[in-house]
Order: C-alpha cells, then structure tokens, then sequence
C-alpha cells in the first residue's frame, strides 16, 4: 500500500504535465511550411507574422475528423460573436484536393492553410497536436494566451477571447 499511493501521484503529476497549457512554439515550429489555399509555401512563422495586432483564434482541423465537423456549428457561433477576431484554420487533411473541398462544404470564414503530412507528421508533432480539432488563442501580441483547446471548451474560449476584447 505504501508504494501504490507514490505511483498514484506520480502517475497523476505526469499526466497533468502532458496536458499542461504552454506559453510558447517549440523553435522548430516557426520555419516548418504550410500549404496556402494558392498552393504556395509559407511558413508557420509567416502566419504568426500576419496575425500580429490581432486575437487570433488558430483551429487544426481535418474534414475527415468527425468530432472537428461536429464542433463547426460551435465555432460559427464563436466566430459570429467575435466578428473581429481573426481565424486561422490549418488543415490535415490527406490531400489537397479534400482539403479545399471540406472547407466549401463547411463554408470556413478565416485564412486557410494545409499541413501535407498530417498531424503525425513534424509540424503536428512541433505543436504537440494529438487531437483535432485543437484551438490555440494568441492575443493581439502573438502572444499564447491558450494553447490546448478541444471542442469541449468553447465556453473557455468565448470567455477568454471577451476578455482578450477590452
């Protein structure tokens, strides 16, 4: 008994730091490249780069991701409640054919970008994206204000993004 109760909390403490909210990218994230909806290069960095001034919202997403098309009526509510944040969608989607595909069939209002090898591949693991749909918030200064959220936590995130607001 002595030795199960240590295990328990160790196990727990581990646990909780694997789910921990980070406050930065991981270096090797910022030059790592996406696939425009232009099909032109741009790195992760530049994106950061054009979302400077502005709450951003970024959603990792897939449209063969059951739960990331379950949560799109949620994240249009999101959206209609904060007409001035700025959404970024990046996409895993197996080819570039569907990802341009599911965003005319879930009619995505925000900037587009595709990541060609899937979440398994180095940019999701530089952003330790193990689920989709993931939301990150970054506040007017690029700064990571959430860094881990699912489609549970809409609630958390139009509460953070109205106070991000004043």
């Amino acid at each position: 008994m002595k030795r199960i109760i240590p295990t328990i909390v160790l196990l727990l403490v581990i646990s909780a730091c694997g789910n921990a909210q980070r406050n930065n990218f991981k270096e090797e994230a910022f030059k790592m490249t996406l696939k425009a909806e232009n099909n032109t290069d741009i790195a992760f960095q530049d994106i950061l780069n054009k979302s400077k001034g502005k709450v951003t919202v970024i959603e990792f997403w897939a449209s063969w991701c059951s739960d990331c098309v379950k949560a799109m009526p949620d994240l249009k509510r999101m959206q209609a409640a904060h007409p001035n944040v700025n959404f970024v969608f990046i996409s895993f989607d197996k080819s570039l054919e569907k990802w341009i595909a599911g965003i005319e069939r879930h009619e995505l209002k925000g900037t587009q970008y595709w990541s060609p090898e899937g979440m398994k591949g180095a940019f999701g693991q530089a952003l330790d994206i193990d689920w989709i749909p993931r939301y990150i918030i970054l506040d007017k200064n690029g700064k990571i204000i959430t860094y881990r959220a699912i489609e549970k936590d809409f609630e958390a995130m139009n509460n953070t993004l109205t106070k991000l607001k004043s």
